[in-house]
């Protein structure tokens, strides 16, 4: 059982919410550890505006310290998955960030020769569960 920080877009658009929520859906089905699995519901906009931001960025940035590894869908852009990600680097955590084959992505992300990231294009959902799986079971296991 691994401890999930997954990030996706949440001010920077939601057309990706079936994804996230087929994401979430499989690590939960693998009985991973997913403090941020609130972010593949509906209403997760209108929950989000209820805290203020400064306990967003404590509540966040606590959660990715104590996570096993981060993994983004990044096919939607986002100023806050691209923070997290770098801060969760800086951190010294493994990255996983997938998106939609044909998609642009960062180069920001897609040149990053960081060692603990890994950057992936999928071309279903199917093959996008797979690739996190795959992530998981290669990621060196940690005594947490």
């Amino acid at each position: 059982m691994v401890n999930i920080y997954f990030a996706c877009s949440i001010t920077g658009g939601r057309q990706d919410e079936t994804k996230y929520q087929i994401i979430i859906d499989a690590l939960l089905s693998d009985k991973h550890t997913i403090p941020t699995a609130h972010l593949s519901q509906q209403d997760v906009v209108d929950l989000e505006t209820l805290i203020n931001p400064q306990e967003v960025y404590r509540r966040d940035t606590s959660w990715i310290d104590d996570s096993d590894v981060l993994i983004a869908e990044v096919s939607t852009p986002s100023h806050g998955v691209g923070y997290e990600i770098a801060y969760a680097l800086h951190h010294g955590k493994p990255v996983l960030c997938i998106y939609e084959q044909g998609k642009p992505v960062s180069k920001m992300l897609s040149g990053n020769t960081h060692p603990n990231i890994c950057v992936k294009s999928y071309t279903d959902s199917n093959n996008m569960v797979q690739i996190i799986r795959s992530f998981l079971e290669e990621m060196p296991q940690t005594d947490n």
